[in-house]
C-alpha cells in the first residue's frame, strides 16, 4: 500500500460518478480536495459530505474542487446526493484501488474484530498536482472548515 505524502505527486485517477467521470489530472491548475469515506448514508459520512456541501460556494470562490470517494456504487452515490442535497462529486472506487494508492485503505478494528476498509482521510492537492496537506484519520466535526482554511493558505 502506498501513501500519498506531502510534496509528492498525487496519484492520478479516473472514477465514475453519478454525473459521469472525474479525472484528477484534468483538474490540474486548481486545488483539489480528495476525501475518502467508508459508506454512503451512514451518520459520520453523511455529516462529512453535508459539511463539504454547505461550504461549496466558499470552495468554489477559492477555486477548489471537492471529490468524495468511497467503495459504494454510482447508483448509491446518486441516491445519497439527492437525499441529502449534496453538491460534492462522489467517485465510486469499489475495488479500492484509488484508496490504496493514497493509503486510505487499511486494517481497522470494531469491537475487537479486525477487518480492512476505508480509513477516513483527506488530501489537499495543490494547483501543481502535488499533495499539499494530509489529514489522516479524520474527525468529521469542523473538518470541512479546516480544509477550506488550508486551501485559502495555499
Amino acid at each position: 500500500m502506498t501513501t500519498a505524502a506531502i510534496g509528492s505527486p498525487a496519484p492520478d485517477f479516473t472514477l465514475p460518478t453519478d454525473e459521469g467521470e472525474i479525472t484528477l489530472s484534468a483538474l490540474k491548475g486548481r486545488p483539489v480536495v480528495v476525501y475518502f469515506y467508508p459508506k454512503d448514508d451512514t451518520s459520520g459520512c453523511t455529516r462529512e459530505a453535508i459539511g463539504f456541501s454547505c461550504l461549496a460556494d466558499e470552495f468554489e470562490k477559492a477555486g477548489a474542487t471537492v471529490i468524495g470517494i468511497s467503495p459504494d456504487t454510482v447508483e448509491k452515490h446518486g441516491k445519497f446526493r439527492v437525499k441529502h442535497k449534496l453538491t460534492v462529486a462522489l467517485g465510486s472506487d469499489p475495488e479500492h484501488q484509488v484508496a490504496e494508492s493514497y493509503g486510505a485503505w487499511g486494517e481497522k478494528s470494531l469491537y475487537g474484530k479486525k477487518y480492512f476498509g476505508i480509513i477516513r482521510s483527506t488530501f489537499l492537492i495543490a494547483r501543481d498536482g502535488k499533495v499539499a496537506k494530509v489529514w489522516p484519520k479524520v474527525k468529521v466535526e469542523g473538518h470541512a472548515e479546516e480544509v477550506l482554511a488550508a486551501i485559502k493558505a495555499l
